[in-house]
């Protein structure tokens, strides 16, 4: 039986759960609310985290566009993620939400600008 103790992200309260695996039985407690339960079997069989980074932006008003996955991705490919947006480059003018890597790493999530970059 393995034991682990997590702080909930599910809403705003951030609820102490604890996590009991026993082979194919888990036991959720100290959540207040079902998206506590949720989070952290989620947390426990399969990690998975939004990936938040920047761009370089080739003529534009400013050097690096905020970029971000579209959805979660699996937590073990987060440095593959960051290795891909690290090597690529976007032509300005970059808009809000624009698509800038699809695909990313094999994981099937896109890679989306958070802001918009004007062309010089």
């Amino acid at each position: 039986m393995e034991t682990r103790n997590l702080i909930c992200i599910g809403c705003p309260l951030g609820c102490p759960v604890t996590v009991t695996i026993d082979g194919d039985d888990i036991n959720v407690t100290g959540n207040t609310c079902p998206r506590g339960a949720d989070y952290a079997k989620k947390e426990v069989l399969s990690p998975t985290r939004i990936v938040t980074s920047s761009i370089r932006v080739n003529n534009g008003v400013i050097a690096r566009v905020s970029v971000k996955t579209k959805s979660d991705i699996p937590k073990s490919k987060i440095f593959d993620v960051m290795k891909e947006i690290q090597a690529v480059r976007a032509d300005a003018p970059v808009a809000l939400g624009q698509v800038l890597i699809k695909d990313c790493a094999g994981t099937g999530v896109e890679i989306i600008a958070t802001k918009s970059v004007n062309r010089l």
